[in-house]
């Protein structure tokens, strides 16, 4: 197909053509922000994703007193609990807050679910207990790496903040 702007035309094939309408159709993101997102998925470069005090966690080489842990996620007990059980939920994959989520997470994010239910039954918190996810500064998010807090052992007020 051949486009003009006066004297210069130039030609772009069709498929690249179609590419380039169904993104603008369906507003799917641009090829290049695919790529920097697979790049952030696959390195802990300081380029990419910011090294934190989880991914030590998960990897070890900080301590911490884990409760339950799979391929997919780690829990383990917050070092500042604000409740009398307080655990913290993190995948290990390296997700910095809940707005980066992708529709490709969705699996991960019902694990992470899942392994709350899992530990809150572990932990004896039948009379209840809440999920909290804090994203962002303007959340209360204090480590930029995704994690959600399993609160129980007493009543819960409401609202909370």
């Amino acid at each position: 197909m051949n486009i003009g702007r006066g004297k210069k035309n130039f030609s772009l094939p069709l498929p690249f053509l179609l590419f380039l309408v169904s993104c603008w159709v369906f507003h799917l993101p641009d090829i290049r922000y695919i790529r920097y997102r697979i790049r952030c998925r696959t390195s802990l470069t300081p380029m990419t994703i910011q090294e934190t005090l989880f991914s030590k966690i998960i990897r070890k080489e900080i301590a911490a007193d884990i409760v339950y842990e799979d391929d997919l996620a780690l829990a383990f007990r917050d070092i500042h609990p604000q409740a009398p059980v307080h655990i913290l939920v993190i995948p290990k994959q390296p997700i910095p807050k809940l707005a980066d989520v992708e529709s490709e997470d969705q699996a991960l994010m019902g694990h992470l679910l899942l392994t709350v239910k899992r530990v809150a039954e572990q932990l004896g918190l039948s009379n209840g207990y809440r999920v909290v996810i804090n994203s962002g500064n303007d959340g209360g998010q204090t480590v930029d790496h995704l994690h959600l807090h399993i609160l129980g052992g007493r009543h819960m007020n409401w609202p909370p903040g």
